[in-house]
């Protein structure tokens, strides 16, 4: 499989590499951006789009195209690091650790394997001792850092934030908990599957929300279209369109960045880890 998804990703940089030679040369004044697309967008957002923040319309509305793109990018970076690094053979050894006395037990017949729960738990091959005040502090900052994350989503449209800052401070949280408790305690609480049908998930919610626009008689990602199906003033359709794309975005940004990190420290193992 490692070999397989090595082909992949060169193949895919391959295309990636290609596709930059369409591109206009670095600061020429006779690019669109440089000739009238700015000053137009500077001028007339508020006007067309409904929302105060110009990055938040650029980004989901008039660049909406690049922005999906970028999140299809981001769960191919989550994809390719599955397939470049998960590895799904048994362990060869194991430790555990006595609760009620602390021995640690070393079991190197990888068909030897203790329930745990009470009296045994796993241990990391370099088990250091967690220290309660971090965990204890690092649990009660996790919920309030999660909270702030979906503010950011949710309120994108009028000050700094979006997608791709919030998914990334939720993301953050994540690897918290991982740091202070151990990568055992994460991906109990989000498996493997899980995340990977969330990645999936961001990246269908955006697509899903710029299809709908077609059949209601609107272009792809043409968010006015959907004035119809969405309740209240029609003037904020646009702004209510662009809010579903970001929340597409958060997850799949969540999710990929969960997955990388719990790859990356476990050497694909999903066992042990920072």
């Amino acid at each position: 499989m490692k070999f397989i998804g090595f082909i992949v990703v060169c193949l895919t940089g391959v295309l990636l590499l290609y596709g930059t030679g369409e591109f206009p040369d670095w600061g020429d004044p006779n690019s669109p951006a440089s000739v009238h697309l700015s000053n137009d967008y500077i001028e007339k957002a508020v006007e067309q789009t409904q929302v105060p923040n110009l990055v938040t319309a650029v980004l989901a509305d008039y660049r909406g195209f690049d922005t999906m793109f970028e999140t299809a990018v981001i769960f191919c970076a989550g994809l390719a690091c599955f397939l470049l690094l998960r590895d799904f053979s048994p362990k060869k050894e194991r430790f555990y650790r006595h609760t009620p006395t602390g021995v640690i037990l070393h079991i190197k017949d990888s068909k030897k394997v203790l329930k745990t729960g009470k009296e045994f738990e796993h241990m990391d091959k370099e088990w250091v001792p967690s220290d309660l005040i971090i965990k204890t502090i690092c649990r009660i900052l996790i919920p309030f850092i999660q909270i702030y994350a979906l503010y950011v989503v949710a309120h994108g449209d009028f000050s700094p934030g979006g997608g791709f800052q919030g998914g990334v401070i939720f993301g953050s949280s994540l690897i918290l908990l991982a740091i202070s408790y151990d990568l055992k305690t994460l991906v109990r609480r989000i498996k493997e599957k899980v995340i990977g049908i969330y990645a999936a998930l961001g990246v269908l919610i955006y697509v899903g929300i710029a299809a709908i626009c077609m059949p209601m008689g609107g272009n792809f990602l043409d968010y006015s279209a959907l004035a119809p199906l969405v309740p209240g003033d029609p003037h904020h359709v646009r702004a209510l369109g662009m809010l579903g794309v970001e929340i597409g975005v958060g997850i799949a940004v969540t999710a990929v960045m969960a997955i990388i990190y719990i790859n990356i420290v476990s050497e694909g193992r999903h066992d042990e880890g920072l």
